[in-house]
This record gives structure tokens, sequence and C-alpha cells, in this order.
């Protein structure tokens, strides 16, 4: 930065601070008092919503026990494939909160939220088959984050007509957070308060979006936490997430600070390396446990991994896309899910994960989970019911990793007629022919799955579908797309001659498209 420049967000003296805390307290007091519109405030654990439900308690609890009118929803959602050193000081956290919430006479009360089983980060991934996420393809934000938070505030606001939302969120975070806050101001209804243009009937409200990450650090240090946290236990988590094993408050351009940490989703791939985790293992040898973890996250982010996925989508179709390496444009097939090998794969990988650091972590963290017993259930559930994959490898997997009977309530989804026996047998007729095995098991499980059903309706559109995506090998359908990406070519640059060949062709050689 030049001197000429003027700094985005210029640094102000701690009187300065001093001056703006105490002015967001009275207009925090003020927006409360102002009406019955319930708040819900969004808890991470991490520095900027510490301090942000750090400011709102204090404030309300200097208001007087009677005016303390209305609940503040604290909200934290859990992935459920945290960074567990993380989500064990949020859970923690939350059980502090709501005892201190209670002898303060504090309308606080926090809830952890979690996904859906049947959205979860791995019942997406060995269950279904979803590839790890990237950037084109980040099917995880929405199922883990942001779908449960909505539900939450959906229900809120059924109940009580309308909400406020208090977020942690800051204009120094990124060049596109401010932007797209600066966007919102003009339709700001009082100061610091925005329009939510994602969920009619809330508003949003962010106290600190002008503070800078050091003054973020100076408040959480100098102003003791009101539920009874200890904020250096917060600070040297974030230290021990840098890289350097570094943290100061004072920062300028070249010193990094501890607050650019970020700790997240273990698993992420949306990055391209999870430097919080690495750090913690690089700083601290207690805490080389996590290594496996950071093994099966960097094993998961691989930028080919065409080998490990089917050369159809997740429905059955190929589709194609054109692929520029160097220059060279070629038209393939876009890789779809994880097959049946990788998907049992990273069932076992994961299993011996758990064990491994189950094992070695230390006492405090507790029996760690990194799939709980729902999740398999469920995963088990769609191997047999919609990949028709009969063998029903998961208990054997189970037991094979972790030496004990793998337990599921849901008996009837246990195949009395179709098991592991017949599964050996089609494969020993079909040899190596996975689309003749697959197409047989979807026949047969089809077959079974109408079997105990009073009516049939609809049996023959299924049979028709299995015959429509697993009837041709990978060179007969990826050259049937091409053909119909072809036609389409043409029919949209109205060249007639190529669609009659192409559709001539098509009705006299059926059997070769």
């Amino acid at each position: 930065m030049t001197n000429s420049q003027i700094p985005l967000f210029p640094p102000r003296t701690t009187a300065e601070l001093v001056d703006d805390i105490a002015s967001l307290s009275q207009e925090i007091q003020d927006l409360y008092c102002l009406d019955d519109i319930p708040w819900v405030v969004g808890y991470s654990g991490g520095k900027d919503s510490t301090a942000v439900l750090q400011l709102v308690w204090n404030a309300i609890a200097s208001l007087p026990p009677e005016k303390r009118h209305k609940t503040i929803y604290v909200i934290t959602t859990d992935t459920r494939v945290e960074n567990p050193i993380v989500s064990l000081w949020v859970s923690k956290s939350l059980e502090i909160m709501k005892l201190a919430a209670q002898e303060q006479q504090m309308p606080i009360e926090p809830h952890l939220l979690q996904p859906s089983v049947k959205d979860s980060f791995w019942v997406c991934l060995i269950g279904k088959g979803y590839p790890s996420p990237r950037t084109g393809f980040r099917w995880c934000t929405d199922r883990l984050k942001i779908q449960p938070v909505n539900h939450f505030i959906r229900q809120m606001v059924r109940k009580h007509g309308e909400t406020i939302i208090i977020l942690g969120i800051r204009k120094a975070e990124s060049i596109t957070r401010s932007a797209n806050m600066k966007k919102h101001e003009a339709g700001r209804l009082r100061n610091h308060l925005s329009p939510n243009d994602r969920l009619p009937n809330s508003l949003i409200y962010s106290p600190i979006e002008d503070w800078r990450t050091e003054e973020v650090w100076l408040y959480l240090m100098q102003w003791p936490n009101p539920w009874g946290n200890d904020n250096k236990n917060l600070f040297s988590m974030y230290k021990n997430a840098s890289a350097d094993n570094e943290c100061p408050l004072v920062i300028d351009n070249s010193t990094p600070s501890c607050g650019d940490s970020r700790f997240g989703c273990w698993v992420c791939t949306i990055v391209s390396q999870d430097k919080s985790m690495e750090a913690m293992i690089q700083n601290d040898v207690e805490k080389e446990w996590l290594q496996p973890l950071l093994d099966i996250r960097n094993e998961l982010d691989v930028q080919d991994d065409r080998d490990k996925r089917d050369f159809r989508r997740i429905h059955g179709n190929v589709a194609l896309f054109e692929r520029n390496i160097s220059g060279n444009i070629s038209v393939e097939p876009i890789p779809g899910p994880y097959t049946k090998e990788s998907r049992e794969y990273w069932l076992r990988k994961l299993l011996q994960a758990q064990i491994e650091i189950r094992k070695n972590a230390p006492e405090d963290m507790g029996e760690i989970t990194l799939i709980s017993e729902g999740e398999l259930r469920e995963i088990r559930r769609i191997w047999l019911e919609e990949k028709h994959e009969f063998e029903d490898s998961l208990p054997r997997i189970y037991q094979e990793v972790t030496g004990a009977e793998f337990q599921d309530d849901n008996l009837s989804r246990v195949n009395i007629l179709l098991g592991g026996d017949e599964w050996d047998l089609l494969q020993d007729i079909c040899q190596e022919d996975q689309m003749h095995l697959e197409l047989m098991a979807k026949l047969l499980d089809t077959e079974r799955q109408y079997y105990t059903k009073s009516r049939r309706v609809g049996i023959y559109d299924t049979l028709e579908k299995c015959f429509a995506t697993s009837s041709r090998d990978r060179t007969s359908a990826i050259e049937r797309a091409h053909l119909s990406r072809n036609l389409q070519n043409a029919v949209a640059e109205a060249d007639v001659d190529t669609v009659k060949q192409l559709t001539w062709g098509t009705l006299k050689f059926p059997n070769q498209s």
C-alpha cells in the first residue's frame, strides 16, 4: 500500500473502540425493547460470532429483568463433520451458556442444529456416491449448513410472524463480503439492520460489520466472557491453527493474523488444503491424533478421480462435456457418482480412522464419532433399495473393521430372498462384465421389491428403466450419447442432411447405437 492510498478500514484508537462498544450496547438495548420480534443469534464458536453474542449478552444483561421480555435464540450448526476439537469447544460452550443464562435470568436459549441424516455428508458421499465437493459442484453447503438454519428460522417466522437474525459478519473479512453487505445497505430500516433477501419476514442485524480483526480480538481479550467461557482458550485455538504459530493482536500488511484461520469441516475439499488442521498437527504434538482425518481429506481431494467414478450420471444417463487441456478439446462423459468399490473403500477407510482416533485422542475428547449409527443404517438402506446391491456388504465391512456386529433396528431391510450367495453366483455368471452384473442385479431386485406389494402397478416402467440405464456397455452408451449430441447440434444448426443421416442410421442399425 502506498502512502497516498487510504485503507478500507482505518485503524481506531482503543478509546474510539470503547465508545463504539458503548454506542452499540445502547443500540442493541433500544432495538431489543422496540418490539416482540424474536432474535436469532448465529453462533459458530469462532471469534466474530463470540464477539457479537458477547455484545448482545452484556447489553441485555444491563437491562432490568422485567425488560428482558423476549427470547434470544442462539443457534449453532453441527455439520457432523466439524473439526473434532472445534466441535467439542462449541458443544461445551453451549452447555456453559445454557447454565449461565439460567443463573443470570437471561432470556437466552441455545440450540444445536444438525442436518438430517439423509442429507449428511457421509450419506451423500458413501451412500449415494456423490463425489467430494468442488467449486463447480458444491453440494455440501446447502445440505449441511443452510437448510438446518433456514428450517429453524422458518419455524420462528411461522410462530412469531418475523424474526431478526444477528450475525458476526464483517466487511473486512473479504472484498466479496464487503460488496455484498454494501449492496443491502440501501434497503436498511435503521443502522446495522438490513433486509434478508433469502428468507422472507426476517432481517439481518450486523453490529460489528465495520470492526477490524484486531478490534475483535481486543474486545474478546479485554472484556470478560459473560457466560463463563475463557476467551483466552479461543485465542489459543486460533493461534495453534495458524501455520506460523503466532497470533498478534496488532497487524500490518506483512503480518498474518490468527483471525485468518478458518475452522470448518475437516473433509472440506473446496479449499486447496486444510491449513487450520495442518497447523494444529504441526504446532502441537498432542494433536497428532488428527492425522487420520487429514489423510482422508487429502485423499478425497484428487483432481482427477474418474477411475473411482461411474461414466454415467447418478440417474444412469451419459452426459458429455467439452474438455480443454492445453488447447486440446475433447468431448468426454461427465464423471458420475462413486462406484460400488469406491464407496465401500471410503466406508472402510472412515471406520478405520474412527477406531484410530478413538484410540489416540485425549480422554477429554470423549468417544469421537465420525459416522453415526443412523448414517450407517441410511447408507445400508440406499445400497439395498436404491442401488440394488443386495449383497448387503455394509454389515460385513463393519464387522471386519470394528470386530462388532452391525445393529440395524429396521430388520425389514434385510433381503430374505436375495443375499450374498446370490450375488456371488451372479458374479460368476457375469464374470468380468460389470454392466451385465448390474443389469441382472437391478432386474432381480426390482422383481423382489414388487414381490411383496399387493398391486404391482409400475413394475414394467421400472424394469424398462433398468434396461435404459444398464443394458449397454461403456463404449456403446458413450457412442449413443455422442450420437444424441450430434443430432441436437445438427437440429440447432438446421443441418437437414446431417439430421437425415443420423436418424436414418439409427433406424437402420438400432443395435449399433
